[in-house]
């Protein structure tokens, strides 16, 4: 009775974090809902000692869906992978409730040895497209992990993270550094930013150049300097 409890709550985790998501019959074609039930078969047989028929109901698991998920893998409740192709969750991750990822996620190993080396996702965790999250670190609870974020450190609860590799960038709803909240498909830009100041500075210094060599036939660099008054 529990696992079809536990059934039930993914299936209402879909229409909770999918939009598109219309009618049970609908969701029942889902990749991420076949993923997740037939993880959950495998994961029973791998508890009592079954572990070649877990491998196995996994390995085709992953041929008819796109998503490989351990069968020594925990997973909580009222958990989704939207679209989902691509994704990778191994055998000593732990993912609590209602934790949503969207395709090619990681959680991964970086050890050889045989003890806990992939990651444990707090609660409400939201994980963007195509993010790496690697090693035994703890997301706590309410992270979110934007798209192909590289997360190597553990997160405090409340987070935003970003970028290659992953850092901070809001706190419980403050900022760390300057920046909007997470949205999966927008959101905050630190290298973009950081790329166009430069790109700024470029300008700026051939126009320099180009006043040094020909001082007659340009304006002042000062008044074509697109440089912030400010920054």
């Amino acid at each position: 009775m529990r696992v079809f409890d536990t059934l039930r709550r993914d299936i209402h985790a879909v229409f909770e974090k999918d939009p598109a998501a219309r009618n049970i019959w609908e969701v029942l074609t889902y990749p991420g809902v076949h993923a997740i039930f037939w993880h959950r078969v495998a994961h029973v047989l791998w508890k009592i000692g079954i572990k070649t028929g877990a491998r196995w109901l996994s390995n085709l698991n992953r041929q008819f869906t796109g998503i490989e998920i351990h069968p020594g893998a925990v997973i909580g409740p009222g958990f989704f992978i939207d679209h989902g192709l691509g994704t990778v969750i191994g055998e000593t991750a732990i993912v609590g409730e209602d934790v949503l990822l969207y395709h090619q996620v990681t959680l991964g190993g970086t050890s050889l040895q045989k003890t806990k080396r992939h990651p444990t996702l707090g609660n409400r965790v939201i994980v963007s497209a195509g993010a790496k999250i690697l090693g035994p670190i703890e997301i706590g609870d309410d992270v979110k992990i934007g798209p192909n974020a590289v997360v190597r450190q553990s997160v405090p609860p409340n987070s935003v993270v970003v970028g290659i590799p992953g850092r901070i960038v809001r706190r419980n709803g403050r900022p760390v550094e300057d920046g909007a909240l997470l949205d999966h498909g927008a959101g905050v830009d630190p290298e973009g930013e950081m790329f166009r100041s430069l790109l700024r500075k470029v300008e700026d210094l051939q126009r320099r150049l180009e006043y040094i060599e020909s001082p007659d036939s340009l304006p002042n660099p000062q008044i074509v300097s697109t440089e912030d008054p400010g920054g």
